[in-house]
């Protein structure tokens, strides 16, 4: 970055939007910061600090659900996204990665259209826990291909019908495991700059305040106004990817 008020601006804006979607809807944080990031901050710092800043904004979610945690829900999705981070990674090393995030953004715009239009979708009962591992596995997949820390489990938990508490409870520790797994892999790779250590520690206080707001609205929305938030992040995250 080039330290320009106009950058400092941009940086701040994107920060503190992204902060306060994820406090609301739980994920999306990369998605809506890395969208103005990406003019200002190299690939690769951008990914440092969406790592970085996702692992504290989806800790901080979770500490504040830790009571309503359940390890015996989690423990296959976290499983299955850890075998399924270094096929994603691999993934990358022989096919086209502009490709492999075409199609992934098509299929999450066409589902959350379909959601959209269809809102009364049968929940999903069968499989138990092996469904679930392996929905865990294709996110992992999926988060070493895209970056995309909890998107697929955050449509499994839609799918499977539970309610908003119970889904943040699902999804966003999944994601902080998610991000940690990816934050050893950087930081094995030394992305970690002084630089990029500066922006992190600028962003911090911008951090905090739009995730404070986000989950003090996520409190007053109901049920079906956080489903239709959620589908159109997703849309969103699958427009991201194909553009």
């Amino acid at each position: 970055m080039d330290g320009s008020f106009l950058s400092l601006a941009i940086f701040i804006t994107a920060t503190f939007s992204g902060a306060f979607v994820a406090g609301l809807s739980g994920f999306a944080f990369g998605l809506i910061a890395a969208s103005l990031w990406l003019y200002i901050l190299s690939p690769l710092q951008t990914a440092t600090l969406i790592i970085a800043f996702g692992l504290l904004v989806q800790g901080y979610s979770v500490w504040k659900l830790r009571h309503a945690l359940d390890w015996r829900r989690l423990w296959p999705f976290v499983l299955g996204a850890a075998i399924g981070i270094p096929f994603g990674v691999a993934i990358l090393t022989w096919a086209s990665p502009k490709h492999v995030r075409a199609a992934v953004g098509v299929f999450l715009i066409l589902y959350s259209l379909y959601a959209l239009i269809h809102p009364a979708i049968k929940p999903i009962t069968i499989g138990g826990v092996s469904a679930d591992a392996g929905v865990g596995f294709l996110n992992g997949i999926l988060a070493g291909v895209t970056g995309l820390a909890g998107i697929l489990v955050t449509i499994w938990c839609g799918l499977r019908g539970w309610p908003k508490d119970q889904q943040r409870t699902v999804f966003q520790p999944v994601a902080v495991a998610v991000f940690v797994m990816s934050a050893a892999w950087l930081g094995a790779k030394g992305a970690l700059t002084p630089d990029t250590l500066r922006l992190f520690v600028f962003g911090l206080p911008f951090l905090f305040v739009g995730t404070w707001l986000g989950m003090k609205l996520y409190g007053r929305i109901d049920e079906k106004r956080f489903r239709q938030v959620v589908l159109t992040l997703i849309a969103l995250s699958g427009a991201a990817l194909v553009v």
